[in-house]
């Protein structure tokens, strides 16, 4: 199974009245990126979200997206602050008896101050701390499989693009095969145009013919480089078939690939040959290009 780096999941868990919301999203990366957002009474659980999710998406940008509600009171903790109180009262008291006032509602005055009473939702108590992450993993878990969904049925779509391109490859390779020996003919005949032209003799040494033909076809024979696109061709197709982690391996045998056509646009000074370069020039991108989206 091929797995593109674009995929989004979205999970969402309602158990012991707490409901969390997942979201997962990724794009193609050299590397693998795993950015989270999430409410800070979660922070305690980050590094069991990155290793659930990095058991699965193995290279990507990845965002993560956690939201979280309770509707229990076990998760509600509300802090007295008792220094600040008992200042507070210090001071009322000391007011009062200044001015001779009464000190009125002593407690509504209190809870009207900012800081006398405070939620606290930075932690978790760690005895509920299993039940909690057994939500929150239910909700990973559902945006998790979406994502996979979506980046396995895209990475289907890129294998046979990038079969139908490399078969296409094969084929101009096997054009530039066929084309060779004309293109040793053509030199022939023009060569010994030029000689006949120069000499101004219709007879000439045919072995100086035969010589500088030699050396030409040593000179651009595309032999080996054709052998090893051939190779480089069908184990493109082996890679796709096998499936898995695949992309840093397509993006060596990209590099070879071009390689080669490289070397064979360097020896041709052949029309024909030289479009057929600048095809396969062109298919080798389109592969780059979308291996490039392969984890």
């Amino acid at each position: 199974m091929i797995r593109s780096m674009t995929g989004y999941g979205r999970g969402e868990a309602f158990l012991f009245d707490r409901k969390f919301v997942v979201e997962i999203k990724s794009v193609n990366h050299r590397y693998s990126d795993l950015s989270l957002k999430m409410p800070k009474i979660l922070n305690c659980f980050e590094d069991r979200i990155r290793k659930l999710i990095s058991k699965s998406i193995s290279r990507g940008k990845i965002d993560v997206f956690i939201s979280f509600q309770s509707y229990s009171k076990k998760d509600i903790k509300i802090v007295f602050n008792e220094a600040l109180a008992d200042t507070y009262v210090e001071q009322i008291n000391i007011i009062a008896d200044r001015y001779n006032c009464e000190k009125g509602p002593l407690l509504e005055y209190l809870l009207d101050f900012d800081g006398i009473l405070t939620i606290d939702n930075t932690s978790f108590d760690e005895s509920r701390l299993d039940e909690i992450w057994e939500a929150l993993n239910a909700a990973l878990d559902m945006a998790v499989l979406q994502s996979l969904e979506m980046r396995e049925a895209e990475g289907g779509a890129l294998k046979e693009d990038i079969l139908s391109k490399s078969n296409l490859i094969h084929s101009l390779v096997t054009q530039i095969k066929e084309r060779y020996p004309d293109v040793i003919l053509e030199y022939r005949e023009r060569l010994g145009q030029k000689i006949k032209e120069v000499l101004d003799n219709p007879v000439f040494d045919e072995n100086r013919i035969l010589t500088e033909v030699t050396i030409f076809s040593d000179k651009i024979c595309v032999d080996e480089e054709a052998t090893r696109l051939f190779s480089h061709v069908s184990q493109l197709s082996e890679i796709l078939q096998n499936g898995g982690i695949i992309g840093r391996k397509l993006d060596f045998l990209i590099q070879e690939l071009n390689r080669e056509v490289n070397t064979i646009g360097s020896k041709s000074n052949d029309i024909f040959i030289t479009k057929i370069v600048i095809d396969l020039k062109s298919e080798i991108e389109k592969i780059r290009e979308q291996a490039q989206n392969i984890e």
